[in-house]
């Protein structure tokens, strides 16, 4: 993992972005946001499983039909597989170590909220 502060790369209203094997920071602080990293991580791991390209398609078809369902840019967003994922394990640092192999899978499934 090479993680970068890249400022003006990250999209207005999000500190990360990451592209196997960057995790691009838009504030130097979030270099050492241990929880930041290790959301970021999670997604290198999505990464990795679906072979970087098919993981950025999935992403984009999921966050339209995310957006479809919600109407919401940020509900979408939110509630993208890979995101409910990363967010609800963030602060779980041994997670990778147990996480099961296309993990993502178990978050496609929505309860009401």
């Amino acid at each position: 993992m090479f993680l970068i502060v890249a400022k003006y790369l990250i999209p207005k209203g999000y500190r990360g972005l990451t592209v196997f094997p960057f995790v691009f920071v838009k504030y130097g602080v979030d270099k050492e946001n241990v929880i930041f990293i290790n959301h970021e991580k999670i997604h290198l791991r999505q990464q990795l499983e679906l072979l970087i390209l098919p993981f950025f398609v999935w992403y984009l078809l999921e966050y339209l039909v995310r957006l479809f369902q919600y109407k919401n840019t940020y509900l979408a967003y939110r509630n993208i597989s890979f995101e409910r994922e990363a967010y609800a394990n963030e602060s779980n640092f041994e997670y990778l170590k147990s996480r099961p192999f296309l993990g993502f899978r178990n978050y496609l499934y929505l309860k009401n909220k």
